[in-house]
């Protein structure tokens, strides 16, 4: 009887019957008859009431009745991207019924609006979808999934609670990662404004023939082996240089903190690095990661091995910024100590005052000697979008004209770095996986690593 209690709930469509009956009786107390048909009318309420009860609640012998669903969660989650979550919905009643679907999703995401309510037939099966966005790498923890059968009288709700309590872990972004490999090995990262490098001098040599894929370069049709091969095209592939270590360096520092579409700085970095480290590995080169702050987080040397790609993987879930400026002088301990194999190091960072940078150009000058060394720092946004506001008042151009001086500052900061010898890239936080990708193949196409 408690566990009846439990799982029994009334609809609008009672109350809202329920307050017709009290206007009724009201009513009744200036005229008679009205207070007559309440008195039926409650009698039929409570009727239909336990006719919906019995529905609800009574089960055929040697079958059962309800709702049922599972849950069906990818076991890592990708950071910043949209997650589906599939919910598979059976009823096991012989009517049919209006089902409402609430899963518990992680007190993370705090939402409140993921209810379905939709119709089912007797033994029928349905699957629902829903997305879910996480901004923050860790453990995200679901509990049951909520189910609210209503019969055709529509009178009570029935819950059901079924769907096992699972935890499931936010890694960087894994869709975007399979997405830009899956374009690498087609040919078609143009698709998402990778652009075509002109490889110089004698990087390449020829490696086999084989059939036309989309997007490969016309020029290198071989026309005899097409001719031989009844008209389809085949193409030279030719063998870039290889097994060339790529390192991503993540500072962790303060300046790292600073947030984008809900994600960190830091986090879009993650991002970004996961999928250039993927494509060095997709081109045959050696992937490594160097993480720091005050001190060093994390050092995986460059390797080329199937394995590698799961150990950077958990090496940046493990990431989190700090709230004090980085260490390069560790950095550049750890560089000459234990990276001693030339190499491309893309530095993540985000110098944001040309006095920052000079507290840090002897280190950088010294690994930019060991190292090709390329260094990523990010536009401020926010001075984007309030230098392409029109001034209005006297006081909004000089707050433009502020503004308008710490851009400069930034692109005074890249063109620093280059008289160094050091590689700047100075891009936006939406740009740059991309930016990133396009800075490592040209440098790998020119040779100049």
């Amino acid at each position: 009887m408690i566990a009846f209690l439990k799982s029994l709930y009334l609809t609008k469509r009672f109350f809202a019957i329920l307050v017709a009956l009290i206007v009724l009786c009201v009513a009744g107390y200036y005229w008679a008859p009205l207070f007559l048909v309440a008195r039926i009318g409650a009698a039929v309420l409570v009727a239909t009431m336990l006719a919906d009860g019995v529905l609800l609640w009574w089960t055929r012998k040697g079958k059962s009745g309800g709702l049922e669903a599972e849950r069906n969660v990818p076991p890592q989650l990708s950071n910043g991207d949209l997650n589906v979550i599939a919910l598979q919905v059976r009823n096991r009643y012989a009517f049919k019924v209006k089902a409402r679907v609430i899963d518990e999703v992680p007190v993370q995401f705090q939402v409140r609006d993921n209810g379905f309510v939709v119709p089912m037939a007797p033994g029928e099966e349905k699957t629902l979808r829903y997305t879910l966005r996480p901004t923050e790498r860790g453990a995200y923890a679901f509990g049951h999934v909520n189910l609210f059968a209503e019969s055709p009288l529509g009178l009570l709700l029935r819950r059901f609670r079924t769907g096992a309590e699972v935890e499931a872990a936010v890694y960087p972004s894994i869709i975007q990662m399979h997405r830009y490999a899956f374009l690498a090995t087609t040919n078609r990262l143009e698709e998402v404004g990778v652009k075509k490098i002109r490889r110089l001098g004698h990087t390449m040599e020829f490696d086999q023939i084989r059939e036309y894929v989309p997007g490969d370069d016309r020029r290198s049709v071989n026309w005899k082996a097409t001719a031989r091969r009844g008209g389809r095209l085949m193409v030279n592939q030719y063998e870039e240089e290889r097994s060339q270590p790529i390192y991503a360096v993540l500072d962790m520092g303060r300046t790292m903190r600073s947030p984008f579409d809900g994600l960190t700085l830091l986090d879009h970095s993650i991002n970004a690095a996961l999928v250039l480290l993927n494509i060095a590995l997709l081109k045959s080169d050696k992937a490594g990661l160097v993480a720091f702050n005050e001190e060093i987080q994390a050092v995986l040397p460059a390797d080329r091995r199937r394995s590698q790609l799961s150990r950077l993987l958990e090496a940046l879930y493990k990431l989190e910024t700090g709230f004090r400026d980085p260490s390069y002088e560790a950095l550049l301990a750890t560089t000459v100590r234990s990276l001693r194999k030339r190499g491309l190091m893309l530095l993540f960072t985000n110098f944001e005052t040309r006095s920052g940078l000079k507290r840090q150009m002897p280190y950088l000058r010294r690994i930019a000697r060991m190292h090709r060394l390329v260094v990523v720092f990010f536009e401020n946004t926010g001075l984007r979008e309030l230098l392409e506001q029109q001034a209005e008042r006297v006081e909004d151009v000089y707050v433009k004209a502020f503004a308008e001086g710490l851009a400069v500052e930034k692109r005074e900061i890249a063109r620093e770095l280059e008289r160094n010898g050091i590689g700047a890239l100075l891009t936006k936080p939406e740009t740059l996986t991309v930016d990133a990708i396009n800075k490592y193949l040209e440098i790998k196409a020119r040779g100049m690593i």
